[in-house]
């Protein structure tokens, strides 16, 4: 069957053209190409105060983000069975982050290792990894895609954490980074104080980034927020700001699309992806983490691992065992 990718329309209007017609290293766009067959270009940036209050994100004492249901495969539950009825499962992914989910220019085809684990879980559910439609979801609306029933779940580097489980669900964590940050070479910033502090940063709306900086804005002069984080990379380039906060395995991402641009070592947070998904639909929930604990045990996630990240963030990673 012939994967299908649609794309959810983002809500605010403009488009930045020379950021659009950028073309990054290794001859990917930044804005990648939408379902119509185009190119999508950056979403416009808005300003966002750097000191405004944000959502408590770290683990309390009543919410441990590495918990989730017990792995188990309910042929009846009422989710699996919707899936089947209706003969492919459909997953919320990214186009844009590179080696994770992106559009391969050459085959069209969304590939990356987040794609990888969404056709296996297609293939557990439907014996198929190819009855799968894909709809390619914003940063700032993954939670609203998962509520309104737009798709069954998201696999889309998704960070878990304690205020984004009041809205949705989360498997167990399948891989664990942290936030990190990417400033140009020219630079020459070799500190979190020296990249933050009198500088513009950039993060993607309703990020666990965007949710740091809120907390801390590290001296900023100013932060932009964007609809996706490959829309910092071209913000970057074109000297609209000067450092990226954003998930370690986003930054690496863009390093290695850009080699005009480095990731500092230092880290800002530890924090653990999982596959969202609607809090009705536990059955689902359970599915995916038995999916995931074959995936690892069946050398899956290595192989995953050692195809699309270990160029970019070494070869030594092993799957996060929760």
């Amino acid at each position: 069957m012939t994967v299908r990718t649609v794309t959810v329309r983002r809500r605010r209007a403009g488009i930045t053209a020379c950021a659009a017609a950028l073309t990054v290293a290794g001859g990917l766009l930044a804005g990648g190409p939408d379902s119509s067959g185009g190119h999508a270009a950056p979403a416009v940036v808005r300003a966002a105060p750097a000191a405004a209050a944000a959502p408590v994100l770290a683990p309390s004492a009543d919410c441990d983000v590495t918990k989730s249901a017990p792995p188990a495969e309910d042929p009846d539950g009422a989710a699996i069975r919707r899936i089947r009825q209706r003969g492919t499962l459909v997953v919320g992914v990214d186009q844009n982050s590179y080696n994770w989910g992106y559009r391969n220019p050459r085959t069209g085809r969304i590939e990356g290792f987040d794609i990888d684990l969404a056709h296996a879980i297609a293939a557990s559910l439907l014996g198929d990894p190819e009855k799968i439609t894909f709809r390619t979801v914003p940063t700032a609306r993954r939670i609203d895609a998962i509520k309104n029933g737009e798709v069954d779940l998201i696999t889309r580097t998704m960070t878990i954490t304690c205020e984004r489980l009041k809205d949705v669900a989360f498997s167990a964590p399948y891989f664990r980074t942290g936030q990190q940050v990417v400033v140009p070479r020219a630079a020459k910033a070799t500190s979190l104080a020296a990249a933050f502090k009198g500088r513009r940063a950039c993060v993607a709306a309703q990020s666990s980034s965007e949710a740091e900086l809120k907390r801390d804005p590290r001296g900023t002069s100013a932060v932009r927020v964007v609809e996706n984080q490959l829309d910092c990379l071209v913000l970057m380039q074109l000297g609209q700001v000067d450092t990226t906060l954003t998930d370690g395995s986003l930054a690496a991402a863009q390093a290695a699309q850009d080699p005009t641009v480095q990731v500092l070592d230092e880290s800002v947070s530890d924090a653990y992806m999982g596959v969202a998904v609607n809090k009705a639909a536990p059955d689902l929930v359970a599915w995916v983490n038995q999916v995931l604990a074959e995936y690892r045990a069946g050398g899956g996630w290595q192989r995953s691992y050692a195809h699309w990240l270990a160029p970019t963030m070494g070869a030594s990673a092993a799957p996060y065992l929760p």
